[in-house]
């Protein structure tokens, strides 16, 4: 198989039917028949490798997963009905009452419920540190911790985090260190270089990049996944084969893409940067980045995701929101379709202030999913939405 990441997702295949197909079927089946009792014996003993029923495998999901596999350079995978339901089972299946997790603190909203109000349930801890902080990583780490855990780019305020630093520390404390790298993709940055153990996706953002389905997989060690799979075949949270087929599809198309979507955010984030009515901008592969130089060191491109500040601050952000006309207003990212949220008002608005604050969301904050629109339309609907 060839080294580059966009031949990989386009030319990795399940095996032709007898029809000799070209594009992969749909395997819409729940379960898989054998040929005799013992054959039976010997699939449910694992003494073969086969398909034996859909919450556990499938041809989809295993080309899927696959693919993910050989663009991120892991070992094995497994995908799953969402992204969270990846977050959840990867942390489920490797976990114990009374170990101890060390994460950024600048992570998706629902990441950090699970850290603060379901974990805990079962004795099992989180400490934070923040993206500015790195140095302090260390004096969190105890003797019950087991995993460091950080997203970059973060979701919505576009830190950088160094995946470098991060891979050293937790090969020195012997930890696990796990990555959400939902906004770069595997096709942008590969945090299993920097020494990452495993690496959690989103396949509903740029993956999928069409807005239309659901999924999660957790790729990396194959003694890793064993662990998870083995959780979640029991648990249940299995990405169907519909959407499977879906995403192994949207795949191929990965790579044109995410150039494009890079492309048309970089000339979003300059035409702000330069705008009387906006405070920040902050996009990974802008030089005005206060992590710009560890962004170009382990990311392609900069990503799709341009945040900035609005002045005049939540009423100022609020009203923004009311005059786009062309994008759309959503809680979703990496559609085709450019998407503007006003996190203090709607994502993150459950938070406190100080809260919001210590992850970089201010109340002017504005996330824009930039689509593949013409990007002169983008900005054009941008510009008149701050004038008004």
């Amino acid at each position: 198989m060839s080294n580059y990441k966009e031949t990989q997702a386009i030319r990795t295949q399940t095996e032709r039917t007898q029809f000799f197909e070209h594009s992969t079927p749909m395997y819409v089946t729940s379960s898989f028949v054998f040929e005799d009792a013992e054959d039976m014996r010997a699939s449910f003993a694992e003494e073969k490798e086969r398909n034996l029923y859909s919450r556990f495998s499938n041809p989809n999901t295993t080309e899927f997963v696959e693919k993910i596999v050989q663009m991120e350079g892991a070992e094995s995978g497994y995908a799953f009905a969402t992204g969270m339901s990846a977050v959840f089972s990867t942390f489920a299946a490797l976990l114990n009452s009374g170990d101890h997790i060390v994460s950024s603190r600048s992570v998706f909203g629902s990441t950090h419920s699970l850290f603060t109000k379901f974990l805990p349930k079962w004795n099992i801890t989180t400490s934070y540190f923040k993206i500015n902080e790195p140095e302090k990583i260390e004096s969190l780490i105890t003797e019950k911790t087991k995993i460091l855990y950080a997203e970059t780019p973060t979701n919505p305020a576009v830190d950088i985090i160094d995946l470098e630093l991060l891979g050293q520390i937790a090969k020195k404390h012997n930890l696990l260190l796990v990555i959400d790298n939902c906004f770069a993709t595997p096709y942008l940055q590969n945090p299993i270089k920097f020494g990452a153990d495993l690496v959690i996706h989103s396949a509903t953002k740029l993956i999928d990049g069409q807005g239309r389905v659901l999924g999660g997989v957790t790729v990396g060690k194959k003694e890793l996944i064993r662990e998870i799979y083995l959780f979640s075949r029991n648990t249940g949270p299995a990405m169907s084969p519909f959407n499977a087929w879906v995403l192994s599809k949207s795949l191929e198309t990965l790579a044109v893409r995410v150039e494009k979507h890079c492309e048309n955010a970089l000339k979003v984030a300059q035409f702000l940067e330069s705008h009387a009515k906006v405070n920040v901008v902050k996009y990974p592969f802008l030089p005005s980045h206060p992590q710009y130089e560890i962004a170009k060191k382990q990311m392609y491109l900069g990503g799709n995701i341009v945040a900035f500040e609005v002045k005049g601050g939540i009423e100022s952000g609020r009203s923004f929101l009311n005059n786009i006309k062309m994008c759309s207003l959503s809680a979703n990212l990496g559609d085709t379709r450019t998407i503007v949220t006003h996190p203090a008002s709607t994502t993150h608005s459950k938070l406190t202030v100080e809260d919001r604050l210590e992850v970089g969301i201010t109340d002017g904050l504005v996330r824009c999913s930039i689509g593949l629109e013409n990007v002169e339309d983008i900005i054009n609907d941008l510009k008149q939405a701050l004038e008004i």
